[in-house]
């Protein structure tokens, strides 16, 4: 069993920035595309760097075994997020899948810099999108996150868009991150209202739909 190296320890769970989130409630349709633009941007040098120094500290370790700690690091805070969210509504349904969409794709770059892909390059956008199957192929990822890239440039020259009516974006937003997330029914998601249940059902969507996620990654950067 591969021990975890003392320093660079992986930060706890991070959020979104709240730019994204405005982005996403704003182009809801667009928002597993945004986020996968901005994880590439903003956590892609994140990884680059924990590989650097955690092969400068244990030269020893094989790519396996890096993407062994990465994968449990993410699976435990996956868990912890399925935890932390719960009797808050429907906000709280939709921030609990967006952080563990986000953090998701922290471990997908970690993986692929731990298999020396590098994690800042903007392909790895398109790895995120049909590794976490929101779309099937490369091809319809790329032309999704141009559509995206495009909005989010002219938001940025017009002024930020004018989100919808807040009910009903966050409802758009939150059915949109789940299936980025891996919980593929909506049911599964908006159940974490229920007070009592939303705890247990948030820490075993989150865990499963993560370590889904894992082999599916560690297939995908092994083999190229």
């Amino acid at each position: 069993m591969t021990e975890a190296p003392q320093r660079p320890v992986l930060a706890e769970t991070a959020e979104p920035p709240g730019s994204l989130w405005s982005r996403m409630k704003a182009d809801p349709q667009y928002a597993p595309e945004h986020l996968a633009l901005e994880a590439v941007r903003r956590l892609g040098p994140e990884a680059a760097e924990w590989t650097r120094l955690t092969r400068a500290d244990h030269p020893e370790l094989t790519p396996d075994q890096l993407a062994d700690l990465a994968i449990k690091r993410f699976t435990t805070l996956a868990r912890i997020s399925g935890a932390a969210a719960g009797a808050t509504g429907l906000p709280g349904a939709v921030l609990d899948v967006g952080v563990l969409a986000w953090n998701q794709a922290r471990m997908v770059l970690h993986v692929a810099a731990a298999y020396d892909h590098d994690p800042t390059a903007p392909e790895r956008a398109t790895d995120l999108l049909v590794l976490q199957r929101v779309h099937k192929a490369a091809q319809t990822a790329r032309l999704a996150l141009g559509v995206a890239a495009g909005r989010e440039r002219a938001s940025r020259l017009l002024g930020e868009a004018t989100a919808r009516p807040l009910s009903g974006a966050m409802v758009r937003l939150g059915v949109k991150l789940a299936g980025m997330a891996g919980v593929q029914s909506a049911k599964k998601i908006f159940a974490k209202m229920i007070p009592g249940a939303a705890v247990v059902l948030g820490t075993w969507a989150n865990s499963a739909a993560t370590k889904n996620l894992a082999v599916r990654t560690r297939e995908l950067y092994r083999r190229d």
